[in-house]
Formats: structure tokens, C-alpha cells, sequence
């Protein structure tokens, strides 16, 4: 598995990363959470668009994301919209995601971007994926079932389509009905990064059954977990002091 720099942080190497998501309204409890995540062991910070009030609206994430910019300094900013066809908080028009997207790429403000591929189609997550490059922006491709946990098969399909579209970093993250569908997750995990991958995977198992891949994905192959500051923004999250600390005492012992 090659590795991906995503500002100074790097993905695929040593212990996996944690990822702080901000998952407000107002331009005002945005920039109040991004400070108070400058003070916890955060390696890369995720902006939840789709949360804020404004989201539509290009000049106010415009805006925003530049005030974020200042607040947080070197820590990476990935923005994530995630539509509401994949448990996000607004649904949005095709093109009016491409648009927003691309819009952030081309700002220079942000490090990565998250985009829905199978949500989004492909011909509009090629044209964001192209335009992000082309701005010097990576990409994290994702797929998200809340509802249930695909088959270890399908898991590893919907990762190799990420790869093969040409995304820097490929996430999945699915919703596990027992143990059992966790294993699942884990063992496609396990399959995709010995087999398939050459660049850095994340996976993520939600909901309380799910916790333990959020802690021992590394294990697997799993390169990025998420951890709450404040308010989570998918079930199972933990948070991210008590995660860092869980992160670092399974690495040490292996």
C-alpha cells in the first residue's frame, strides 16, 4: 500500500490518524469547535457542510471555509457534504454537488475533499475528482449504508470502483445488525488491504456493535478512524482523547 500526504499528515504509515468531524450550524459554533479541536490530539480536521445552515450557498461556504483555514493553521481540512441519500443532513441537486465540491477544491483552502461516488454517479465524481487534482486537493472517495453491512464481497467491489476512479484515499463505512456483520467489515478489510489496495483505505463498522473497528481498524488495514470533539456526527463515535489513547495502546502492543 503506497502512502498519501494530505498537508503534513500521512496516511498509510505508523499508527492510523484521527479524524475530528465539525458538525454545526452557524458559521459561529463552526469556528468556536474548530478552536477547541486545535487543543485535542486531532491529525486531520472534517468539515461537515451539509450541517451547516448556509450550505447552498457557495459564497457563505466560501467564506466559512476560509475563516476555518485561519483557525486551524497547519491541521488538515477535509469538507465533506454528505447528501442525505448517504445519512447526511441535506439533500442537494447533482450538479449543485459538483459545483459545491469543485468550488472548494479551487479555493486552495481545503486538503482533501470527501465525494460520494456511488451517490454522486459517475460522470459527476470523475468531473469533481479531475477538478480536485488539478488543484492539487485529494480525494477520499466514500460509501455509506446505514441501514445494513453489505456482503465482504460487495465491500471489497465498492473499494476497488474507488480505486480504479482514480481517488487518493478509499472510505466505506456500513451498519452492522450483529458481531457478526462487524467481522465482516473487518475481514473485507483485511482482504482489500493485502490484495487490492495500493493507497490507504479507512472502514469503519457504526453504531455501539461497531466501536471496536474504530479502535482496532489499523489491525486490519484500516488507515484513518474517527473521534467526536464535541457532538458526533455518525453513530459509534468516540471520543477522540479516549480514542487516541485506545489507538495507541493496541499499536504499542503489536
Amino acid at each position: 500500500m503506497n502512502t498519501v500526504k494530505i498537508r503534513n499528515m500521512v496516511l498509510g504509515e505508523g499508527i492510523p490518524k484521527i479524524c475530528v468531524p465539525i458538525f454545526e450550524e452557524t458559521k459561529e459554533a463552526v469556528i468556536k469547535e474548530a478552536r477547541s479541536i486545535t487543543e485535542l490530539p486531532a491529525d486531520m480536521v472534517e468539515w461537515r457542510a451539509d450541517r451547516f445552515e448556509n450550505a447552498l450557498d457557495l459564497n457563505a461556504v466560501r467564506d466559512m471555509l476560509t475563516e476555518l483555514r485561519e483557525v486551524l493553521g497547519d491541521l488538515p481540512l477535509l469538507m465533506t457534504f454528505r447528501t442525505s441519500k448517504e445519512g447526511g443532513e441535506k439533500s442537494i441537486e447533482p450538479e449543485d454537488y459538483a459545483n459545491i465540491n469543485i468550488m472548494a477544491a479551487e479555493t486552495g483552502l481545503v486538503d482533501a475533499i470527501d465525494v460520494e461516488v456511488f451517490a454522486a454517479g459517475d460522470e459527476i465524481a470523475d468531473r469533481i475528482i479531475e477538478a480536485a487534482h488539478s488543484a492539487g486537493v485529494k480525494v477520499i472517495s466514500s460509501s455509506h449504508d446505514f441501514a445494513y453491512t453489505p456482503s465482504k464481497e460487495e465491500i471489497i467491489s465498492r473499494l476497488c470502483k474507488m480505486q480504479d476512479m482514480g481517488a487518493d484515499v478509499l472510505k466505506i463505512a456500513v451498519m452492522p445488525k450483529d458481531k457478526k456483520d462487524v467481522l465482516t467489515l473487518m475481514s473485507a478489510t483485511e482482504e482489500m488491504a493485502r490484495e487490492y489496495a495500493d493507497r490507504p483505505i479507512i472502514t469503519m463498522s457504526m453504531g455501539n456493535i461497531g466501536v471496536v473497528s474504530r479502535i482496532a481498524g489499523g489491525i486490519f488495514g484500516s488507515t484513518l478512524t474517527f473521534g467526536a470533539a464535541a457532538k458526533t456526527s455518525a453513530p459509534g463515535q468516540i471520543g477522540v482523547e479516549e480514542l487516541k489513547r485506545a489507538v495507541e495502546i493496541i499499536h504499542d502492543v503489536l
